[in-house]
């Protein structure tokens, strides 16, 4: 823990005396969309204290996955599922395994005034009386194939006996930011997405939620790592994270830590 610390302070005292603006050479940044305000949020206090920026690119974490493979010029790459670091480690493609940086929590999020929200008892109900009502209201989450929390969505729907028969009135986000606009759009009933994106103040204005027990998905262990390519700004960036500073930020968005 010391050699870390002091690592950090070398990295910080180094970043300081870096005399180029703070945009010119910044480190880019793949990070699972449910981090679309935390690590905003993050970005910017690590750049105050620093004066380096840093250019996030949001989106799903299984396609992030597949680019970095391709080649992509990712220095940092922040997974919403522990498996898609774990793979590009085996492969070649990180300095190392990486680390737990938090656990993610899933929520049915609707527009808000609705009157209906849902109990967490039976966080589902709203999507059971749409289908009882046959209604075309849709029910959104991210794509499946390449988004852990359209992972952790189908499996909710599952474990209510609900994946089957949504089938028609399912609509899929390439990632969970997007399945967050969708669930609050106009022909939507609502939508299960991360509960990160929900306490965020731009989206909590116009909608509700209520959590989704845990134990009706997998654990979304979001793990992050430094790829082979990482320079001293994304080092650093990484450990900030990892530290009060950036795990204070991670539990204001709903993120549990270890």
């Amino acid at each position: 823990m010391l050699k870390a610390k002091l690592a950090h302070g070398w990295l910080l005292a180094c970043l300081f005396l870096v005399g180029a603006p703070a945009q010119a050479g910044a480190p880019t940044v793949a990070a699972a969309s449910d981090l679309q305000f935390a690590l905003t949020e993050a970005a910017e206090q690590f750049q105050q204290e620093t004066g380096h920026a840093l250019r996030l690119n949001f989106g799903s974490s299984g396609n992030f996955r597949r680019q970095i493979a391709q080649g992509a010029p990712f220095e940092l790459y922040l997974s919403a599922d522990e498996r898609y670091v774990q793979a590009l480690y085996e492969e070649g493609y990180t300095q190392d395994e990486g680390v737990i940086y938090a656990i993610g929590r899933l929520v049915w999020l609707q527009r808000a005034g609705r009157g209906d929200l849902p109990n967490e008892e039976t966080p589902l109900e709203a999507v059971k009386t749409a289908l009882k009502a046959g209604t075309t209201e849709r029910i959104a989450l991210a794509n499946p194939e390449h988004a852990p929390y359209g992972v952790a969505a189908r499996q909710a729907l599952e474990y209510a006996g609900l994946w089957e028969q949504t089938e028609p009135l399912r609509i899929l986000g390439e990632n969970v930011s997007q399945a967050a606009q969708f669930a609050l759009s106009d022909d939507a009933r609502g939508g299960l997405v991360a509960y990160s994106l929900a306490l965020a103040p731009t989206l909590g204005e116009r909608s509700e939620y209520v959590l989704i027990p845990e134990e009706w998905h997998s654990p979304l262990r979001q793990r992050m790592v430094l790829t082979n390519q990482a320079g001293d700004i994304a080092t650093a960036f990484y450990q900030w994270l990892q530290e009060n500073e950036g795990q204070s930020i991670l539990r204001t968005y709903g993120f549990s830590v270890e």
